[in-house]
């Protein structure tokens, strides 16, 4: 008893930590460039630092929301109050200051509390949940594979979708998942993205495809970029808007269910419950009954089953309807079927 107690206060408290992270994440923008003159170099900190928050208010509601959704919300008003309200903390990236004049490089942390409760006043939908991490693989139908590649130094800063980029090739998204995991577990991820680069220097535009146990799904292609550079961010921005379209809540009621979890092993059980508890359309989870190979939990979810199972595939996780009513299980062993999104 004493052991699955243990167990169970270390889940909880590695989810919560895990979400703390991400919250930050999710409301931290950095690299925001300032440059203010005044009489003193204390008053034009003071200036920059009113116009950070300003300048990060804007890119954090582009961030965590939908263009049609932002159009929609006439209501939604952001100026220097309503960025002072929501901001909790400026950090210094870089700095120069002298004479009057300071300019840098900063970054802006704001409260998720007052940011949620800004965009539910006037009514504006918005997801502030990290997509599941993957693995990025590119892969070009124009010969670049290496320089494609190369030029992914880091993930893209600010990104809802937390990418790995991977320096392996041969990959494609029709390689077998038993092959394709070993790469992607040694990340410890659960999904792979593939960034197939097409178009010469008149411009480039990416196609994306998302691939799990399930199998693949087609995100779509992203806008032209006319650099290489450009394409990267068009990248990160395409697949915010697809996570953002799947995650966002709109409708306010909840479906709730039960159903069956089966497993092989303790390892299992924790990531397929961490998928369940990390999905932004799941609430309130409770674990009624558990055993060495199963268990029956309860859970409330928005939305439509659809976006749910969409979710969950997403995470690693199958959960079906058979006579028994709905299982959840390793995705490891579904049969993968190419969808389009």
């Amino acid at each position: 008893m004493i052991r699955v107690i243990l167990i169970a206060c270390f889940l909880l408290f590695g989810i919560s930590s895990l979400a703390e992270g991400q919250s930050r994440d999710a409301y931290t923008i950095n690299e925001i460039p300032v440059d203010e003159q005044a009489e003193t170099v204390g008053e034009a900190q003071l200036q920059a630092f009113a116009a950070a928050r300003l300048a990060g208010a804007v890119r954090l509601i582009e961030r965590l929301t939908l263009p049609e959704d932002r159009l929609a919300a006439t209501d939604l008003i952001i100026d220097q109050v309503f960025a002072d309200r929501i901001a909790a903390a400026v950090d210094v990236e870089e700095e120069v200051a002298g004479a009057g004049r300071y300019r840098g490089s900063l970054a802006v942390v704001y409260n998720p509390v007052e940011v949620r409760a800004a965009l539910n006043e006037v009514g504006l939908p918005f997801t502030d949940s990290l997509a599941p991490q993957a693995v990025l693989f590119t892969t070009t139908s124009n010969g670049m594979d290496l320089a494609w590649n190369m030029a992914w130094e880091e993930s893209p800063k600010g990104s809802l979708v937390p990418l790995l980029i991977s320096r392996s090739a041969g990959y494609a998204p029709d390689t077998p998942w038993d092959v394709l995991q070993q790469e992607i577990s040694l990340y410890g991820a659960q999904r792979a993205i593939f960034a197939d680069l097409r178009g010469s220097n008149g411009g480039y535009v990416i196609e994306l495809i998302s691939v799990t146990a399930s199998g693949p799904r087609r995100i779509g292609v992203t806008r032209r970029a006319p650099t290489v550079e450009e394409a990267i961010q068009a990248v990160a921005l395409r697949l915010n808007d697809d996570w953002k379209q799947t995650s966002i809540i709109r409708d306010t009621s909840r479906t709730l269910i039960e159903a069956t979890v089966s497993y092989t092993s303790l390892a299992e059980w924790i990531t397929l419950r961490r998928a369940l508890v990390q999905s932004p359309l799941v609430s309130n989870v409770q674990t009624r009954a558990i055993s060495t190979d199963g268990a029956f939990v309860a859970f409330a979810f928005a939305g439509d089953g659809q976006r749910l199972i969409s979710d969950l595939r997403d995470r690693g996780v199958v959960i079906t309807a058979e006579t028994i009513g709905w299982v959840m299980s390793s995705a490891v062993s579904a049969p993968p079927q190419l969808e389009d999104n």
